[in-house]
């Protein structure tokens, strides 16, 4: 329990301190962009531009990808109502976030787990994506802790998680 205590007491310190950088509204509306990027829409399109390529390293990437989405959603819903995390504004009195979330919990970020999961596919199927690939997931994860509906360990877990089911769903496919 102690561990779990500084943990949060880690998080609640860090959280306030990115939230001390909010004062300029071109963080929030850069924010609230860079975490719409992270809903779905994008993997949903570019999925469908990869089953119509008909290129067989793209129909691999689809199929990969695939899998490994549908391994990341069921785990990310477990974990999430497994631990039961609060919000920071759930969790901290008189704070209120800049957008509402779409589910009750924090722990993991289902966004950012997403964004690594889909970084680490492109770059392991188009190498040369990787920074910009890792960059727009790594706004992905500090946007939800800039619009005040992550901590940073829900981001730090997400971006594991993701990373990791990434890696496994390659290499239970053979990729």
């Amino acid at each position: 329990m102690k561990l779990l205590s500084t943990i949060h007491q880690y998080d609640v310190s860090m959280f306030y301190w990115v939230m001390a950088r909010k004062h300029l509204a071109f963080f929030t509306q850069i924010s609230r962009w860079v975490s719409r990027s992270g809903d779905g829409g994008l993997y949903a399109l570019f999925a469908v531009y990869l089953f119509y390529t008909g290129l067989p390293a793209d129909r691999l990437f689809l199929t990969t990808g695939l899998a490994a989405f549908l391994l990341e959603r069921p785990v990310y819903f477990v974990l999430k109502n497994w631990f039961k995390r609060n919000r920071p504004q759930d969790a901290l009195f008189d704070f209120r976030s800049f957008i509402i979330p779409s589910d009750q919990f924090s722990f993991p970020s289902g966004h950012t787990s997403a964004a690594f999961l889909m970084a680490t596919l492109l770059t392991y199927f188009h190498p040369a994506l990787a920074v910009p690939a890792y960059l727009w997931a790594s706004g992905v994860g500090l946007s939800r802790i800039f619009l005040g509906v992550h901590f940073p360990s829900d981001i730090l877990v997400g971006a594991t998680m993701g990373t990791s089911i990434a890696l496994f769903s390659m290499r239970i496919l053979g990729t």
